[in-house]
């Protein structure tokens, strides 16, 4: 960062009210056009100049481009809100016109929350069907919790983050965490779900599971929930998530034990009808990862398990022969 840079990034009121946007949460272009009541193309223009100056940052999303405070930025960027916040209480032009930047930041939070009910009320009774058939969702996430409370969760990956629900339960133990999904109107119902966390808490990504765009050893918990029954096949994505996990890191998967319910591969899409227990040990040794007894919950035509492993030292190659004999 360059502090002329800064300073310059600074010198305008509307990158100012742009600066204390983003501390509340991150938003897509068209989204900070409607707040702030200007042409898209202008707001454009003075996120490039924040952007520059390393004061926030860009996240391509389909069509969309969302904007979030500069993580990179660390003791600057917090140190710039402190005086952005004194600066409110010390000039009331600026705290009227950020005062009303937040109510109406409360209506695009609203309207997020109305397109996510919108794709509930279009899917919901799918997802109805889908439960009935397996242990009620509060069980299975209590066992979850139990079974990674012994260790402290650190950086998480939820994978396949969906509607963020494991997000939103692990974010009050989490150092940090990313939700992943390559499902953009699934990740807008996540948005919708975890708006209310701390921008610096919790990130929205959209990628896919067999490639996954992260730096190796990213995370130390990786969380795959109701996720693998997707993949044609599972061991590029385990893989993948045992590639971004540090030493000593944990990958939790919960998924289907193996069942004859073909109809879910057309009612759900569910490529794999559910796992055993030893093809699981099997995928877990083959992408470097040590496994622990699985966890079972009955209660239901369907057998939900909670498959735990750990990355004791790094993971093999995609291409490794290990990983081939496990697909």
């Amino acid at each position: 960062m360059v502090i002329e840079d800064i300073f310059k990034a600074l010198a305008d009121p509307t990158r100012l009210r742009i600066a204390r946007l983003l501390s509340a949460m991150e938003l897509a272009v068209g989204e900070l056009a409607q707040v702030l009541g200007q042409s898209q193309p202008r707001v454009s223009r003075h996120v490039g100049i924040l952007c520059d100056a390393g004061l926030a940052e860009r996240r391509r999303e389909g069509s969309w481009v969302f904007l979030r405070q500069s993580e990179a930025g660390g003791p600057v960027v917090d140190a710039i809100q402190q005086l952005l916040a004194v600066a409110e209480t010390a000039e009331p032009g600026f705290a009227a016109l950020c005062e009303a930047d937040r109510r109406k930041l409360a209506a695009i939070r609203d309207a997020r929350e109305s397109a996510a009910e919108a794709y509930f009320a279009r899917h919901a009774g799918e997802w109805d069907e889908l439960r009935a058939l397996h242990s009620p969702d509060d069980e299975v996430e209590r066992r979850l919790a139990e079974a990674l409370a012994d260790h402290p969760l650190g950086d998480v990956l939820d994978i396949g983050t969906g509607t963020g629900r494991m997000a939103e339960l692990f974010a009050p133990h989490a150092a940090r965490i990313v939700a992943l999904d390559k499902n953009l109107e699934m990740l807008r119902v996540a948005r919708a779900k975890l708006q209310h966390l701390p921008t610096a808490q919790i990130e929205l990504v959209q990628g896919d599971f067999s490639d996954l765009p992260f730096a190796d050893a990213s995370f130390d918990t990786v969380v795959l929930h109701q996720v693998l029954h997707f993949a044609p096949d599972p061991a590029p994505a385990l893989a993948e998530a045992a590639r971004v996990l540090r030493t000593g890191g944990r990958i939790a998967i919960v998924d289907f034990a193996s069942h004859d319910h073909e109809e879910l591969r057309t009612r759900h899409q569910h490529a794999r009808l559910g796992f055993g227990d030893r093809q699981m040990a099997e995928l877990l040794r083959a992408a470097g990862l040590s496994a622990s007894p699985p966890i079972a919950l009955a209660g239901g035509a369907l057998v939900v398990k909670i498959w735990l492993g750990k990355r004791c030292a790094a993971a093999p190659s995609p291409k490794s022969p290990d990983l081939e004999a496990a697909r």
